[in-house]
């Protein structure tokens, strides 16, 4: 038995805004960022978890874990990784911090990075990468872990029970066909809003050799940019080609429908986020308005409540859970159930800092147990700061390959952690003094 004794936690950020990465409609100048945080126990041994932020307010998110932190110092870890279903609860449900949400925003992400650290040590003591663990877990142990407070209306635990169940027939081919192909993906790298129109043809043509199945542009800032750089890919890739667009929820209801039927005649794919996440009817009146356009919608969905909420009202045609928007992994199991119930693909949201290390557990996990299908499911994909991580996301030929080492795959390099974290890491100083050299205009002090 060994107690915790620390929760040390890290405002790790890059400075992905001076190349525009990440750059679309609303999220104009991003610094990618992590609030990292490790759980550390008196005998050494230690979990790992983070919430990606687009930069300032990073350290909001870092001070909320610490506070959540202090509901785990000294308890047993045993104990938390025993029962992760009443950890989470435990953080989810505090009867003061919950005042500060409930389970939304900043609040919701701080306990899930705490969450997904002891998920992490789970795992990393059964000497297994997450989606392993997780799919080797009984039907009553994962039930055991999801929250059905206020979706047991949608979902029952009998009816997750039966599915997992079901999931479990066929499960060692489906985990045998992961580890020997892995999982579909797509890319978002060629279409950020900032990349000039050559980059954009360019590394679309790339993701084509590359083998992603589908590409995706950022859009809402300017119709005729839209139009046009829509056109250059069709003109590049192809009228068949997968192209999906993304608003990142710039739009008005009617403002989207009138933009949409602008579009339309470049057949995307999808449309995600095309108004607020939270707009749960909203997405029920874009989605019939712009048949056969699909809906898609998640990234920044607070809980698994909205969620039950737009599969109830018919507003998405894909969910894109997201690995640190909500509370951590049990709540993920929840959208992951709720979307099977509701027959609807999940297609996570990745890239970000750390999202396609985490994610990738949740779809495999999903083909082993839950929705045992990849049709019209694959995985977010962005070639950025993968370095940083003990075992970066591996991509081949288009399609993730199965993490192998124990954990959740939250854990970031020690030397990346020092060197970026803001703002006294040497990367960041390296900035400053390159920006006060050439005279370059920088925002060094971005809190």
């Amino acid at each position: 038995m060994a107690k915790i004794i620390a929760i040390e936690t890290s405002d790790v950020r890059f400075p992905t805004s001076l190349e525009l990465d990440g750059s679309d409609a609303v999220n104009v100048d991003p610094d990618y960022s992590a609030a990292y945080v490790r759980v550390r126990a008196e005998d050494g041994e230690t979990g790992h978890g983070l919430v990606f932020t687009a930069g300032r307010g990073n350290e909001i998110v870092v001070a909320a874990i610490e506070s959540y932190g202090h509901l785990l110092l000294g308890r047993e870890l045993d104990d938390l990784v025993g029962d992760l279903g009443a950890a989470a609860r435990l953080l989810v449900h505090d009867s003061q911090l919950r005042w500060l949400g409930p389970e939304k925003g900043v609040t919701q992400m701080a306990a899930g990075a705490l969450i997904t650290a002891l998920w992490d040590v789970a795992a990393r003591r059964a000497g297994k990468p997450l989606w392993r663990f997780m799919a080797e877990l009984t039907p009553e142990q994962l039930v055991a872990a999801i929250d059905f407070t206020h979706i047991s209306d949608a979902l029952s635990p009998d009816e997750a029970l039966q599915i997992l169940r079901e999931g479990q027939v066929g499960k060692e081919e489906r985990i045998t066909e992961l580890e020997r192909e892995g999982y579909p993906a797509y890319t978002t790298s060629p279409g950020w809003l900032g990349y000039s129109d050559e980059k954009l043809v360019r590394l679309s043509h790339e993701a084509v050799v590359d083998g992603f199945g589908m590409i995706k542009l950022k859009v809402g800032g300017n119709l005729e940019d839209d139009r046009r750089r829509l056109a250059l890919v069709r003109e590049a890739l192809g009228a068949d080609f997968p192209v999906a667009i993304d608003a990142n929820q710039r739009w008005d209801v009617p403002e989207a429908i009138e933009w949409l039927q602008q579009l339309a005649e470049f057949e995307p794919w999808w449309i995600e986020e095309a108004t607020s996440t939270d707009d749960v009817l909203g997405h029920a009146r874009i989605r019939e308005a712009i048949k056969p356009m699909r809906v898609a919608t998640g990234e920044a969905v607070q809980s698994r409540i909205i969620f039950k909420q737009l599969l109830q009202a018919g507003g998405i045609d894909f969910l894109q859970l997201d690995s640190t928007r909500v509370a951590g992994v049990s709540e993920n199991l929840a959208v992951l159930l709720l979307a099977k119930k509701f027959g609807v693909p999940v297609c996570p949201h990745a890239g970000g800092v750390g999202l396609c290390e985490l994610v990738q557990h949740f779809s495999f996990f999903d083909f082993a147990v839950v929705s045992t299908t990849k049709d019209s499911r694959m995985i977010e994909f962005v070639d950025h700061l993968h370095e940083h991580f003990a075992e970066p996301v591996r991509i081949e030929r288009g399609r993730y390959q199965a993490p192998r080492l124990p954990g959740a795959g939250a854990e970031m390099l020690d030397a990346s952690v020092e060197r970026w974290t803001f703002p006294e890491g040497e990367g960041w100083r390296e900035i400053g003094d390159r920006a006060a050299v050439t005279g370059a205009s920088l925002e060094f002090d971005r809190r």
